[in-house]
């Protein structure tokens, strides 16, 4: 390449001293990605002097050369800096042993999925508080002595305050971070969870277990904004599949887990075991959650002259009553719209139509996800079948599996179908690099997933209210967590940071 000779005379004479306070290249965290190769230090220079630099002119080849179409997420390595550990952001940050970066989609690849697996892990705490307690809650009414519609209760309210929680999350990660919202929910999820253990009365429980579902609703906040900060568009189907195992693993091993410690030690070593996850969680994200949440700019004030300047002995004035007062309700005013005004804003958002579609839908199939739930252990647990608290656990084992197989392979096809309509219709950057839209993912998989799920679902109530042998409808619940995994991801996938960024809302909707 031909350099501007008078920019880069002045370029080399130049000196940068080396700030070691600042940021600085981390040695043990690479740039290159997983598979590929790594390129001489000639293309190194060339790449990375376009931006210092300034003028390039590209070389009679390089005219030539039409845009590659290829899926490389890009054609340049950027430099990972690191920010100091002094200046690193969140609660706790110093702690982390994953270092924080200014540009988070640089970490290599097998960093990304590590804080992927790290993610989901804390994301199957929450339905898993609701699932451990379902074969327990008849062993729950007989202790606290109450009916059997109040302790279902324990479990409606856990899920209603899963449903409202996650919009305070979200406004506060905005502020706050990603990371001081994780060591928090779960540093309160794990307190909850204790004096649940130790409730004497069925209010108490309810209180404790409303509580602590909104704790551990903070991942449905940040969860998928975590997976959007470290993964590009085009790797992110495959990422957040594999970050919807966590809340899909939940209901799977909670029910047996649930069984096994309720006919062992009671229901209260549901509780304990939740508490007991909850504080390794915040243990692990301490240590190994960095903030991903990218930093924001403050924009440069002008300077003022210095003769407009108020003198130094004149900075301190006194201040009338009315000032004080003004002071204070500006204050309270603030305050009020971060916790009160911010964190409902976002239900704004219900009218744009795409929005509300996707809201009523996730409705729709959670609710009778839940149902389906506290059904199965009505149904199962009297005659004809009459099975004891741990078969019962083991019931929900089918339900799950479909689960688990879609959330593998969801986002693999996912990518697939959005690639697939991508090239069919010809879009290409000027980069080569291929152009999505969410409607992409609206095609086959949508129609199948809206055909089978409520066929499966119909199954089920059918099979099992005529008392027909238990596999029957169990194979009904397998296409059912299937099919709902399916509907469900094909209208919010394209929402890569729900309510953390609600603003992507707004500018898919218009």
């Amino acid at each position: 390449m031909l350099l501007d000779p008078e920019k880069a005379d002045i370029t080399a004479s130049q000196y940068v001293p080396q700030d070691f306070d600042g940021p600085v290249e981390h040695p043990g965290v690479s740039t290159i990605k997983d598979n590929e190769e790594v390129k001489g230090e000639k293309d190194q220079d060339s790449i990375h002097s376009q931006s210092s630099i300034g003028v390039v002119e590209p070389s009679p080849v390089e005219q030539t050369v039409p845009p590659s179409k290829s899926r490389s997420s890009s054609t340049h390595s950027h430099k990972l800096t690191v920010v100091p550990r002094s200046k690193r952001r969140g609660l706790l940050g110093r702690f982390a042993l994953i270092p924080e970066v200014e540009r988070p989609y640089d970490y290599k690849r097998s960093t990304k999925w590590f804080i992927t697996m790290l993610v989901a892990l804390a994301a199957a705490a929450a339905p898993m508080g609701s699932a451990i307690f379902l074969p327990a809650l008849p062993e729950l009414s007989k202790d606290l002595n109450t009916t059997p519609t109040i302790t279902n209760l324990s479990v409606a309210m856990y899920m209603l305050s899963m449903s409202i929680f996650p919009l305070w999350w979200s406004s506060f990660s905005e502020r706050l971070g990603r990371r001081t919202i994780y060591l928090v929910s779960f540093a309160l999820f794990t307190l909850w969870n204790i004096i649940s253990a130790i409730s004497t009365s069925i209010g108490m429980l309810i209180v404790m277990r409303i509580l602590g579902g909104g704790a551990a609703a903070s991942v449905q906040a940040v969860g998928a904004g975590t997976i959007a900060d470290i993964w590009e568009v085009r790797e992110r189907g495959r990422a957040m599949g594999m970050f919807y195992l966590g809340p899909l693993m939940g209901p799977l091993l909670a029910p047996i887990f649930g069984g096994a410690l309720s006919q062992s030690f009671g229901w209260r070593s549901t509780q304990w075991f939740q508490a007991i996850y909850g504080g390794v969680l915040f243990i692990t994200l301490t240590l190994f959650l960095p903030e991903t949440l990218a930093a924001r700019t403050p924009p440069s004030l002008p300077s003022q002259p210095e003769d407009e300047k108020a003198p130094t002995e004149n900075a301190l004035s006194r201040s009338s009553t009315r000032q004080s007062i003004q002071q204070k309700t500006k204050r309270f005013v603030r305050v009020f719209k971060m916790c009160i005004v911010d964190p409902l804003s976002v239900l704004a958002y219900l009218r744009f139509p795409a929005v509300l579609l996707s809201v009523a839908l996730a409705s729709v199939t959670f609710g009778t996800l839940y149902v389906l739930n506290i059904s199965i252990q009505q149904t199962f647990s009297k005659q004809p079948y009459d099975y004891p608290v741990i078969i019962l656990g083991l019931l929900y084992i089918p339900n799950s599996l479909g689960y688990l197989l879609a959330s593998l392979f969801g986002g693999r096809w996912t990518d697939m179908i959005m690639h697939r309509e991508a090239r069919a219709a010809n879009r290409y950057d000027q980069n080569g690099k291929l152009i999505f839209i969410p409607e992409d993912r609206m095609r086959e998989n949508a129609w199948l997933a809206a055909i089978i799920y409520p066929g499966a679902l119909v199954w089920y109530g059918w099979t099992a209210e005529k008392g027909v042998i238990w596999i029957v409808p169990m194979i009904a619940n397998f296409f059912f967590w299937d099919r709902k995994h399916d509907n469900f991801w094909d209208h919010h996938h394209d929402v890569d940071r729900t309510h953390a960024a609600p603003f992507e809302f707004r500018s898919r909707c218009q």
